[in-house]
C-alpha cells in the first residue's frame, strides 16, 4: 500500500521572507510522518529580496516535484488549482501611523455618510414631508420639531447598528456583518482576477522556481 499525502492550500497567502518553502503555504499531513517533514522543506520558490508583489503558483508543479523525489507517494490536494503567494516586506510597528490611518478612515465614513444623509433629506424634502404627516394626522400646524423628527433620528441611528450587525467589539448574533461578506467577495473576486490574468499571459513565469 502506497503512502498518501494531503496538501491543503488557500487561495492567497502571505510570506514575509522570500525563500518559500511548501510549509509556508499549505497545510500537509500524511501516512508518513517522515515523508510529510521532508516535503514541509520542498522549495516553492524563491523571490526577489525587497520586491514585494503577487506571485501565481500552480499546484500542478508542485506535486510534480514532491513525486519526482518519492516517484510511490500519493499526493492528495485540496484547494484551488493555483493560488497566489502575496510577498511583503517584514512588518515594523508604526502605531502612531497605524492610528492616524484609523482616524482619518473614521473621520471620513463619519462625515461622508453624515453628507449622505443631508443630502437624501434634501432631495426628498423631508422637513415638508414631515410637517404634511403631522398637519394631517394632528389637525393643526407642525412646531418645527416633532416626534417624527424625533423618531426618525433615532431610526437611522437603529437602522445602521441593525443592519451591520457591528457595535464596537461587539456582535448583535453569530453572522458575519454585511461588510465583512462584502469584502470577502471582493477579495475573492480580486484573487480570481490575478489568478486569471497571469493565465492569460503567455511566457509569463508562474513564480514556480
Amino acid at each position: 500500500m502506497s503512502d498518501t499525502l494531503y496538501i491543503q492550500t488557500d487561495m492567497n497567502v502571505e510570506v514575509e521572507h522570500p525563500n518559500v518553502h511548501l510549509q509556508d503555504v499549505a497545510k500537509l499531513t500524511g501516512s508518513d510522518s517522515k515523508i510529510v517533514n521532508q516535503c514541509r522543506v520542498l522549495p516553492v520558490v524563491n523571490l526577489k529580496p525587497g520586491k514585494p508583489g503577487r506571485y501565481v503558483v500552480s499546484i500542478i508543479d508542485i506535486i510534480r516535484d514532491i513525486q519526482q523525489k518519492n516517484p510511490n507517494l500519493e499526493v492528495t490536494h485540496i484547494g484551488e488549482p493555483a493560488f497566489i503567494i502575496t510577498y511583503e516586506a517584514e512588518k515594523h510597528g508604526h502605531g502612531l501611523f497605524s492610528w492616524i490611518k484609523t482616524g482619518f478612515v473614521c473621520l471620513v465614513s463619519f462625515f461622508g455618510t453624515a453628507f449622505s444623509i443631508m443630502t437624501f433629506n434634501t432631495d426628498v424634502d423631508i422637513n415638508k414631508l414631515f410637517s404634511q404627516i403631522y398637519e394631517q394626522m394632528m389637525g393643526k400646524e407642525a412646531p418645527g420639531f416633532s416626534i417624527l423628527e424625533i423618531t426618525y433620528s433615532l431610526g437611522i441611528g437603529l437602522g445602521v447598528l441593525f443592519f451591520f450587525n457591528h457595535f464596537g467589539s461587539k456582535k448583535l448574533t453569530q453572522d458575519p456583518t454585511p461588510m465583512q461578506v462584502q469584502m470577502r467577495v471582493y477579495e475573492d473576486d480580486v484573487n480570481n482576477t490575478i489568478i486569471e490574468d497571469i493565465s492569460r499571459e503567455e511566457g509569463q513565469p508562474c513564480g514556480h522556481k
